[in-house]
């Protein structure tokens, strides 16, 4: 009678650690990266808001207003960039986030938009 030998599949001991390891940095890194693009949504949708102004400083005031509602800290009205095209008022927007990762580490997020 002949036995054939199985052969063994799977991850050893150091193997999960290092998978899992991997997967705790991937997932902070996500936990932090969430909520600077939560944050770019509500940004988009003041900008879009704002360009119902008719001038620049009511453009800045109203894009202030939403960004106190939703607790937009990266950005101002003063920050905006305010034109005309055809007729119709443009809000324009760019800034960065940095996410510290581990010693002189860091992650830049760059951000930017235009409303609608």
């Amino acid at each position: 009678m002949v036995q054939f030998k199985s052969r063994q599949r799977g991850l050893s001991f150091l193997g999960l650690l290092f998978v899992g390891g991997l997967l705790a940095v991937a997932g902070v890194i996500t936990a932090q990266i969430v909520p600077t693009a939560i944050e770019y949504q509500a940004v988009l949708k003041a900008a879009n808001k704002a360009s119902e102004g008719n001038s620049v400083a009511e453009v800045r005031s109203i894009f202030d207003k939403a960004a106190a509602v939703d607790n937009i800290s990266s950005l101002s009205g003063k920050d905006l960039e305010v034109t005309k095209e055809n007729d119709k008022i443009v809000v324009s927007f760019s800034y960065q986030r940095e996410i510290h990762l581990a010693g002189p580490g860091y992650l830049t997020l760059k951000y930017a938009g235009r409303s609608r």
